[in-house]
């Protein structure tokens, strides 16, 4: 046992996981070569480093993602830009004045900082913003229409990824659902002919990641403002992605924009921190003073409430768009600038120093749910292989894991969705992996 773990093809898990963790392993080790008694020793401190490795690769781990998804869910949608890394770091090795009025010397808001820069961005009145998207539904319908109904159309009932359904958390709110018109035809009349003493509620949602075309129609956020006026009952729209700019202008489709809800007069509108905004996770809620009051003074918000450290990256994140330097800074929509140009000059560079790199014209995909198939034009290195899911496996075994995806037979590599400064890494690492075949 002492030669194990004195052994230095183990020290550098050691470091990293802590010596329990590294004699645990050990003594696992050690009790089952001793019940087969055949391992060498060198064979013991490499079983015992591969469960050691298995250990560091079940914690959260950067990656880098050659997939061509730019918001990618399961790689933890938008990646923060520098600036909002440091907030971070700055804010969060130390006290701060979370909660705090240095002025005043007094109890302050923890919200009243990142509400200035959201209503200076969006242009709506106030602001608040909990732990994601979905808990911002969540207090939205617990706030205004628990025990009473909010009218959806039947097109708007979605599931989005992990299963979360919105029938389900209506249901869970205590509000009654009630449905309006048909999959692929919805009308203003519709909503107005289910009102009753009991709506509480008219509820606009995004259609995230499915689409209906041919002979359709929707009620118009305008429509429903004026019904609800004429009602003297709150509309409501969950944005989903929350885009704060025209993404027409990166060669995109058009996505309703969070500014182009405030316009329509919807009262209350939620979307994500970590999606077309490009922060940390959050759900944000904008709209109308008197309704944000509302939600602010509701307890629930208590167990829905964001730390220091997501208020510092999501308070960096909206500067960009204030200052207009978000195209530079937020590396979603760095992604989505780069030229066409720009990553054919550093495919020139794989195919250079990587045999049998071979630049490939693709597409890459914005993802993220509201634009999940909307493609982009981009450039690959696609890489000719007998056994492409074996080379995928390996770069996945790497330091960092790449993440590459296979097409027709080849190993893809997506160039828009790496930053130019990964390029030397995944370079060594194929080099590596493909002269280890």
């Amino acid at each position: 046992m002492h030669a194990v773990l004195a052994d230095r093809r183990l020290a550098a898990y050691e470091a990293e996981l802590g010596r329990n963790v590294v004699r645990r392993a050990a003594e696992e080790e050690l009790g089952r070569a001793r019940a087969s008694g055949s391992d060498s020793y060198d064979a013991i401190v490499e079983n015992v480093g591969e469960r050691l490795e298995g250990l560091r690769r079940q914690a959260l781990l950067p990656v880098i993602n050659a997939t061509g998804i730019v918001i990618h869910t399961n790689l933890g949608r938008a990646p923060l830009g520098a600036s909002a890394l440091a907030a971070v770091a700055q804010l969060s090795r130390g006290y701060s004045n979370l909660e705090y009025d240095v002025e005043t010397g007094e109890r302050g808001s923890r919200y009243s900082r990142v509400a200035g820069l959201l209503n200076d961005v969006t242009g709506a009145p106030d602001s608040l913003v909990v732990n994601n998207c979905a808990a911002a539904v969540l207090l939205v319908l617990d706030t205004f229409a628990r025990g009473r109904e909010v009218i959806v159309a039947r097109n708007a009932l979605v599931e989005v990824g992990g299963g979360f359904r919105l029938p389900d958390v209506l249901e869970r709110s205590g509000a009654r659902l009630v449905e309006v018109g048909t999959t692929n035809r919805v009308y203003a009349d519709d909503f107005e002919r289910a009102l009753s003493p009991q709506t509480a509620l008219l509820l606009r949602t995004h259609p995230s990641n499915y689409r209906i075309d041919g002979f359709v129609h929707d009620a118009s956020a305008r429509e429903l403002v004026e019904l609800g006026r004429r009602a003297g009952i709150t509309v409501a729209e969950d944005l989903g992605s929350g885009a704060l700019v025209d993404l027409a202008a990166f060669g995109v489709v058009h996505e309703r924009t969070v500014q182009e809800a405030v316009n329509d007069g919807v009262g209350v509108i939620v979307f994500s921190g970590d999606k077309l905004l490009g922060g940390p996770q959050a759900g944000i809620i904008v709209g109308h003073a008197h309704l944000i009051a509302r939600l602010r003074a509701n307890p629930l918000l208590r167990a829905l409430r964001v730390g220091k450290m997501t208020l510092a990256a999501l308070g960096a994140t909206l500067e960009f768009y204030r200052s207009g330097s978000f195209k530079e800074r937020v590396p979603i929509y760095r992604m989505l600038s780069a030229s066409l140009d720009e990553l054919r000059e550093r495919a020139k560079n794989y195919a250079d120093a990587v045999p049998g790199a071979v630049p490939h014209e693709s597409d890459a995909y914005v993802g993220g749910g509201a634009l999940a198939q909307e493609r982009v034009p981009s450039v690959a290195i696609a890489i000719h292989d007998d056994h492409p899911d074996l080379l995928a496996r390996r770069l996945r075994a790497g330091t960092p894991p790449i993440v590459a995806r296979i097409a027709d037979g080849r190993l893809m590599l997506d160039l828009r969705t790496m930053a130019p400064e990964e390029d030397e890494i995944v370079i060594a690492a194929l080099c590596r992996d493909l002269a280890s075949r």
